[in-house]
């Protein structure tokens, strides 16, 4: 880690850094905090709390308090990730038509102000989270972790395990929600960490291969640049195919639940094979990773529904 952060960033030394003023400021920190995809995250947070207090018959709306807290420390957290992944990675991010307008890719946060928010708000996440449940706070750090030192740092420049890195990740929301509630994390929390660590491969390698000549370009390792699209196809049909069986295992969570997760599983696992078949691979990665979000928003919130 010492050593990366050593290496001098081209984003630094071929441009200089210009601030806006409000309000273009404030719409450069949310976009460099991922507020889209905060939310997202939250909404498994949430919905893991709901669960979590239908097993433990912890009374969750007579201590919203609770829910709130843990609601804030994860969101900083996710938040403080996005925005340190953007200072660490705004080299490559500045080569890749997707992301070269990142705000500190374009220069328009200085690199400093970029690192001291990002570490400001994982740390205040962190203390949050930690007063509600040392549980959440340990979960919340461990994905933190993952997420900057393994996928950011080291993985996603040297190779295509990144992907599973960024899983990990992403699953830790699902074991922070629970842990609020419950820190002895029942066995289904942990269920749930396994359908997004499942669930986000396939959503990566869909766009990586609408985008696979940028991350050549920027010189990260992508499966689809170097194996091809035909090794990606099966790989995303079988992570598929093993997220739908995984979210079967809830059937316990009721008939409602049950046909819901069948269906959405359906909707991503036979388009997904039908993929064999078709031409237009980027038509066909662009759907499997649009409906990656609907899928899982929707899987989350019929979870927490059914066991209000």
């Amino acid at each position: 880690m010492d050593e990366f952060n050593a290496v001098p960033h081209a984003a630094d030394s071929k441009k200089g850094y210009s601030e806006q003023t409000h309000p273009s400021l404030w719409r450069d920190y949310a976009s460099a905090a991922g507020i889209p995809a905060v939310c997202f995250y939250l909404v498994f947070v949430a919905a893991s709390m709901v669960i979590a207090s239908s097993y433990s018959d912890f009374p969750l709306l007579q201590n919203l308090h609770i829910l709130i807290l843990t609601l804030a420390g994860a969101g900083l957290t996710a938040a403080g990730s996005f925005m340190l992944n953007n200072y660490l990675d705004r080299d490559l991010d500045a080569v890749m038509k997707r992301t070269k307008h990142r705000p500190a890719a374009a220069g328009r946060i200085k690199p400093a102000r970029m690192l001291t928010s990002g570490l400001m708000q994982a740390a205040l996440g962190i203390m949050i989270l930690g007063s509600v449940e040392p549980v959440s706070a340990v979960a919340a750090a461990a994905g933190l972790v993952v997420y900057i030192v393994i996928y950011t740092l080291w993985l996603k420049r040297v190779s295509t395990l990144h992907a599973a890195a960024g899983g990990i990740a992403v699953a830790a929301a699902p074991l922070i929600g629970w842990g609020a509630v419950d820190p002895a994390l029942h066995s289904h929390s942990w269920l749930l960490f396994c359908i997004l660590f499942m669930w986000y491969p396939p959503h990566f390698l869909a766009l990586a291969i609408q985008r696979a000549e940028e991350y050549r370009a920027a010189g990260i390792p992508v499966l689809p640049a170097q194996a091809g699209d035909a090794v990606v196809k099966r790989q995303i049909v079988l992570y598929a195919a093993v997220l739908l069986a995984v979210t079967l295992f809830l059937r316990e969570f009721g008939s409602v639940y049950t046909l819901t997760a069948a269906c959405l599983g359906a909707g991503w696992l036979i388009p997904g094979a039908a993929g064999f078949f078709l031409k237009n691979n980027t038509g066909w990665a662009r759907y499997m990773f649009v409906y990656s979000f609907p899928y899982m928003t929707i899987l989350f919130i019929v979870m927490a529904v059914v066991h209000m």
